[in-house]
């Protein structure tokens, strides 16, 4: 009403039919809230960005497939963190996801259903977005998932859909030695696992060339599967823990999940990262014996106690427990499965010379900094409590530096 009145007002001044064709003009400008809006620049640069932080908009969209993993929360945090608007394809049920609301601001996390067989359902979940992170993976073989689809089928399919629908980063995680053929160990051709990992990263290349891959080893972390892979009590014999080769020259490199997180983190915004292939390690190597010995001395779990490793080769319960916790209904128990035994036999090293976090600006977490902390929940007799200075502070390991 007020502008059909501001009309009649013109007219009757006497501006003329150029004034009356102006306030027509006018009248029809006016929007609404529920009107649609198109950009005169509809690249995301053109967007406000606000003052930094998870209460602004960075210019970047993406997507992450596997956001409800371990790995995917921390990496949805520190995205977050930055600003990044971040859709998150989830599959099952949407509670698994919903924590991740958390990670950014009103408006800056979108969830959608999805299945990675389902095309239609990617492609709406990548087509707004310039960057594509895929941490979709297995642990162990289900009745409707096997390491070929995951690994393979379903990364391959992810990479092309990225690439037909214009996505500029495509970043896959893949693992460390998956590059590397194995000798069998107690299952003949080796790990499956590392196998269909490698081929993987050779199908996302095909796919989307300029794709980042990270290679990471061992992950530690908040309810990680490598901590509570040696404390859990289906992993172990009684008081005694079968070991490949009873732990003797198997090396781990453990990387901190938080330092994973940040490496990704950089590689979205990275220009050089573009193509390269990272190999994700901590700062030090650990003899598997020695990183056991020190997980128990954490945990106050002494050998006076009884505490001894040997070398599981000669032991056909652990075997048969492994092969019995394939067919569980449920997740395995503790993960122990023969595959991961075959993981967990090969050495995490860095022999290919291809660049690693730090090449990204990460500053690695030492594992004596966190061990502490990781391990206090499965302390031994955890419910006394103690004074300040009681006990002595474990005895750390003995470890070679990676440079």
């Amino acid at each position: 009403m007020a502008s059909l009145a501001l009309q009649k007002n013109l007219i009757s001044i006497g501006y003329g039919l150029g004034a009356r064709s102006a306030a027509i003009a006018g009248i029809q400008q006016q929007r609404h809230s529920s009107d649609v809006r198109f950009l005169t620049r509809p690249d995301v640069s053109a967007l406000k960005r606000g003052r930094g932080g998870r209460s602004s908009f960075s210019g970047i969209v993406c997507t992450i497939f596997g956001a409800s993993g371990f790995m995917g929360r921390y990496i949805c945090n520190r995205l977050g963190k930055t600003g990044t608007q971040m859709v998150i394809p989830y599959r099952g049920d949407h509670y698994d996801v919903m924590p991740l609301k958390l990670a950014g601001d009103l408006g800056q996390v979108l969830f959608i259903p999805y299945h990675l067989c389902d095309e239609d359902a990617i492609r709406k979940a990548v087509k707004h977005s310039s960057v594509v992170i895929n941490l979709v993976g297995r642990d162990w073989e289900t009745m409707n998932f096997k390491f070929p689809q995951v690994h393979i089928e379903g990364a391959a399919r992810l990479a092309r859909i990225s690439k037909e629908m214009g996505v500029e980063r495509f970043i896959h995680v893949s693992a460390l030695n998956s590059n590397i053929e194995h000798e069998g160990y107690i299952l003949k051709g080796g790990s499956q696992y590392l196998k269909t990992k490698g081929l993987g990263e050779q199908a996302v290349r095909d796919a989307f060339p300029e794709a980042i891959v990270f290679r990471p080893s061992d992950v530690y972390g908040q309810e990680d599967r490598f901590l509570r892979y040696y404390v859990g009590l289906w992993r172990r014999q009684g008081k005694f823990v079968p070991l490949p080769k009873g732990g003797k020259d198997v090396w781990k490199q453990p990387v901190y999940v938080g330092d994973m997180a940040q490496g990704i983190a950089n590689a979205v915004k990275d220009p050089l990262a573009v193509g390269k292939t990272y190999e994700a390690v901590g700062p030090r190597r650990y003899e598997l014996i020695e990183l056991i010995d020190w997980f128990n001395r954490v945990m106050r779990k002494t050998p006076e106690q009884g505490y001894a490793c040997y070398d599981m080769k000669w032991d056909p319960l652990i075997k048969i427990k492994a092969q019995l916790t394939e067919y569980l209904p449920s997740w395995p128990a503790n993960y122990l499965t023969r595959d991961k035994i075959e993981r967990v036999r090969s050495s995490s090293d860095t022999v290919t010379g291809l660049p690693t976090l730090e090449d990204l600006g990460v500053t690695l977490t030492k594992m004596e900094d966190r061990i502490e902390w990781e391990l206090r929940p499965f302390r031994a007799r955890s419910y006394y409590e103690e004074e300040i200075g009681e006990f002595e502070p474990p005895k750390p390991p003995t470890y070679i530096a990676a440079h």
